[in-house]
């Protein structure tokens, strides 16, 4: 038996047993840090680049490609590390420190697709308040807010989840420091507090999924009423990407967070953290990128003048 004060470092749950597995995972989570790190980079330089992106709905995509850069970076690379290496650990302060990026960058996420939502129900819905509800400080206000609301949770959940004592050893049964493992490492009523905040976590993700449904509720209902095919194609091009991306982020997280104690398995919680924290920000450029020709415009112009310029560095270095 142990208590918090003698952890130094916690054991992480490894993806495999034996060292060619391993290495299979290493270079698998290589290939997906690498994509989700160029399509992320091409979507955030594409979009600071093009003045004619400089719009709402680009300004918030603009910040959730930067949400999903940190957020694929505070899990993947340390598991990657570990199967590298062959090891499990991870410092006391380095387990505390993937905790609070990790609820942090979720909670903005979450915020942030909700207010995306937002912002697509108002071009659809209401275009001729768009200017007026979507000006450049709502704007600003907005993204403050979903920051700031993850990094309020984040606190608040680290604090107490790293204050409750733990004597069920220092083995985490995910591959990252997820909250509710660590609290099953905990040996008092203390944890009880913990279980409150994510509770209420809980409840805040449910009202942001009903406020997201009933926003696409009130958009397909005002697509179904326009009368020309081009205007259907230019309000689904912007709003199913999004719907795809939120159907995918919360249908997992919530799957993963609300499962019966029953159903659950260390291989299965496994399978269910990579859902909701490896894939999605792998695949939204992919997806924002695949029926958005604007976009698809911009992130062409910046891969063209990457090949210019290289093009132009090596007849320099070759004069």
């Amino acid at each position: 038996m142990s208590n918090s004060s003698s952890i130094t470092q916690f054991l992480l749950l490894a993806f495999a047993d034996t060292r060619e597995l391993q290495l299979l995972h290493f270079w698998l989570f290589l290939g997906i840090y690498l994509t989700a790190l160029l399509g992320n980079g091409l979507v955030i330089t594409a979009i600071a680049c093009d003045h004619r992106l400089h719009t709402p709905m680009y300004f918030f995509l603009l910040n959730l490609s930067i949400i999903d850069l940190g957020f694929i970076s505070t899990t993947v690379p340390q598991s990657m590390a570990n199967s590298l290496w062959d090891t499990r650990a991870i410092s006391y302060l380095g387990c505390a420190a993937q905790g609070f990026l990790f609820v942090f960058l979720l909670v903005a996420e979450l915020y942030l697709l909700t207010v995306m939502s937002y912002d697509r129900y108002v071009a659809i819905c209401k275009p001729l308040h768009y200017g007026t509800l979507l000006g450049s400080k709502a704007c600003a206000h907005m993204a403050v807010a979903a920051w700031g609301s993850g990094f309020l949770h984040a606190v608040l959940h680290t604090a107490v989840t790293f204050s409750v004592p733990l004597c069920q050893g220092n083995a985490v049964d995910q591959f990252f420091c997820e909250v509710p493992k660590i609290l099953k490492l905990s040996c008092s009523d203390e944890y009880l507090r913990e279980i409150w905040l994510l509770v209420f976590g809980v409840f805040l993700a449910f009202v942001c999924f009903v406020f997201i449904v009933l926003s696409y509720v009130q958009i397909f209902r005002a697509v179904l009423r326009i009368p020309a095919e081009q205007g259907w194609h230019k309000a689904f091009s912007t709003c199913l990407p999004h719907l795809a991306v939120v159907s995918l982020f919360i249908s997992t997280a919530m799957v993963a967070g609300l499962k019966p104690p029953s159903f659950s398995s260390p291989s299965l919680d496994l399978v269910m953290a990579v859902l909701y924290s490896v894939v999605p920000p792998a695949l939204n450029p992919l997806i924002y990128s695949m029926r958005n020709q604007e976009l698809k415009d911009a992130i062409r112009k910046v891969i063209s003048g990457m090949f210019l310029s290289s093009d132009k560095l090596t007849m320099s270095l070759q004069q």
